[in-house]
């Protein structure tokens, strides 16, 4: 079973120095494909694979707790030169160590000149960076996945026919409660933070993509296939999301995982 401690610290490998090998442990439609983006991101500093999973009745297969034991995806394994082997679970966990050691340049400058390490001293485009890194799931899934299951009782076939009136209803009321205000909150608060982004900025954090953009990418992606949020209602939003679907590391990572797996990418929850 691989090492499940914390992380130690990995040097980024000088020229002629063996690379760490990192492996992806990639669950169809699952939050796995960011990392794989961010990997390819990182691709010349490290060495990379793909292990794919196939779910089993919607759920992670049993082998992947032999990676995790609480069977994740996505998780890493990073195999630090020296022998020491290193299992990563958590998306925000998984991108903050990656951007550390090999993708710097996916996190903004932290620090105003002259304020280096002051109270307050960070930077707008550092300070929006660090918030959606954790707003991504924290905050944003936790409401999109409510909504799904909500949606599922609404009208997934695993409601029986003969029952499917009754749960229509009372899942359309608990939507229009508590579901429509909320996810109203956070797409308008979205599209407002991407016009005062940072510099005119088409980001969240400002003119340039970071790790916290390759974060947003799943639920907005997902939102936006699901038709979760209106185009009309939210333009600069739906902008935003499109631009995100069409980076080319995040288009070429579609490439790789539907030519390692065998069978077409969904963006899904």
């Amino acid at each position: 079973m691989a090492e499940t401690t914390a992380p130690v610290e990995v040097a980024a490998p000088a020229a002629g120095v063996e690379k760490p090998k990192i492996i992806l442990h990639w669950l169809e439609t699952s939050r796995a494909q960011r990392i794989l983006w961010l990997l390819l991101e990182c691709k010349d500093k490290i060495d990379y694979d793909i292990e794919v999973y196939k779910r089993i009745n919607m759920l992670a297969p049993p082998s992947l707790k032999a990676v995790h034991p609480l069977a994740k995806s996505p998780t890493i394994t990073i195999d630090v030169p020296g022998g020491k082997r290193l299992a990563i679970a958590e998306s925000g966990t998984i991108t903050e160590y990656l951007v550390k050691y090999f993708a710097p340049h996916l996190e903004p400058k932290q620090y105003e000149e002259g304020k280096e390490g002051q109270l307050g001293g960070e930077t707008a485009e550092w300070l929006r960076y660090r918030f959606y890194m954790h707003y991504a799931e924290g905050s944003l899934m936790t409401i999109l996945i409510l909504a799904l299951v909500i949606e599922n009782i609404r009208s997934g076939p695993a409601t029986p026919v003969i029952a499917r009136p009754i749960t229509r209803i009372i899942a359309g009321k608990v939507y229009a409660m508590f579901l429509t205000k909320a996810l109203d909150d956070h797409f308008s608060y979205l599209e407002e933070q991407l016009k005062t982004s940072p510099g005119g900025g088409k980001y969240l954090t400002g003119v340039s993509l970071t790790a916290a953009d390759i974060m947003m990418s799943f639920p907005l992606i997902s939102a936006k296939a699901r038709n979760v949020f209106s185009s009309t209602k939210y333009p600069t939003l739906a902008a935003y999301t499109e631009r995100l679907e069409h980076e080319p590391v995040y288009l070429q990572s579609i490439s790789v995982i539907e030519e390692k797996s065998g069978y077409a990418f969904q963006a899904s929850m």
